[in-house]
């Protein structure tokens, strides 16, 4: 461990650190996890890997995120130097809802957050990268959970919370996982693992909905109603099943993993199960680069970043939003941190094993 980050790795990609370092060019996939507002602790690492050492690929590098994950890698997809990662952060910390906003008013907030850094433009931009391949994790609702209704959605939860507990698989009873991709390289290692699976061609037309799709939160946002190109029905969060991205990687490259927490929980419900982990063989090529818990725990308030935080603030933006610039400020260190691990060749003595189920 370093001072400020965690590095750990699966079982090949350790062995493939120690032996030659992290290289960019061995990157073929990076994922992003849901959260909300957890995400605002990787803005340096952001900047630095997607700024000044993951320029370049002769071939596809894949950019898998769900929820708030696939928000950030639409940023990112349009060019760093484009100015969307700077006003998606600052569209992001500008939010301000009612004191008890209900699921209209916070969707209307998000599509505003959406506005703010992704137009015709930049959707072109994002399906016309030259090797990032952008790839949005959604669900697509079953039974209960395909109508809007605090009191019929909240048992709806309450339901799937319980069957998810006995099995992980259960979830398959509620949710169809729904993979909006890049049609110029789909990505091959999906539906490998139980879940039923949809795959649906991203557009110019069909982005911004599939985005909205996948940060589609039950209870805190309305569902999507048949995103362009999808199966009828009424779309979800991608994180309810797809929390950390406890994905079968099949790539023969490296996963980089840049996220804001050293634990992989696979889906949104099994955040209440500690013992819930990853599948040991999923996590082979990870490589997870994760604020240590020192730094996390000098940050204000000595923690990241949460979706409580509206409510902890409620009535004081301003606050929330200072708090949160903060926050900002002081991760800018992580990337520069990576950038020196990986250049000086210290990660090679840095990383560690990543611990699987």
């Amino acid at each position: 461990m370093t001072g400020r980050l965690e590095i750990l790795a699966g079982t090949k990609a350790l062995s493939l650190i120690r032996d030659r370092g992290l290289d960019p060019g061995a990157v073929d996939v990076v994922a992003g996890a849901a959260g909300g507002p957890k995400w605002l602790v990787l803005g340096g690492l952001d900047r630095a890997v997607f700024s000044s050492w993951l320029t370049g690929s002769s071939r596809p590098v894949f950019l898998v995120g769900s929820s708030i994950g696939s928000w950030r890698f639409a940023a990112i997809a349009q060019g760093m130097d484009s100015g969307s990662y700077e006003a998606f952060e600052s569209a992001y910390l500008d939010q301000h809802y009612c004191a008890s906003p209900g699921a209209a008013e916070v969707t209307r907030g998000s599509r505003a957050v959406m506005d703010a850094f992704l137009d015709e433009a930049g959707a072109q931009a994002v399906l016309g990268h030259p090797f990032f391949r952008l790839s949005i994790l959604s669900v697509r609702c079953r039974g209960p959970f395909a109508r809007e209704g605090r009191y019929r959605l909240g048992a709806a939860m309450l339901l799937a919370m319980a069957a998810n507990a006995l099995s992980r698989r259960c979830l398959g009873l509620f949710f169809a996982r729904t993979l909006f991709s890049d049609p110029r390289d789909p990505p091959a290692f999906f539906g490998r693992d139980g879940f039923p699976l949809q795959e649906v061609p991203l557009s110019p037309e069909n982005l911004k909905s599939a985005l909205m799709a996948s940060g589609s939160i039950p209870l805190v946002m309305e569902g999507v109603k048949s995103p362009g190109g999808a199966r009828p029905g009424v779309y979800r969060d991608g994180g309810l099943i797809d929390y950390h991205l406890d994905l079968p990687f099949r790539s023969e490259g490296l996963v980089l993993f840049p996220h804001y927490c050293n634990r992989i929980v696979p889906g949104w419900f099994d955040k209440m199960l500690p013992w819930r982990r990853p599948r040991g063989g999923n996590l082979d090529n990870v490589v997870l680069i994760s604020p240590s818990p020192g730094f996390v725990g000098r940050l204000p308030l000595g923690r990241i970043p949460d979706r409580d935080d509206f409510i902890r603030f409620r009535g004081r933006d301003r606050e929330r939003r200072a708090c949160w610039e903060q926050v900002i400020r002081a991760c800018r260190s992580l990337g520069e941190e990576f950038l020196d691990l990986v250049h000086s060749g210290r990660i090679r003595n840095a990383v560690r094993p990543l611990e699987t189920g």
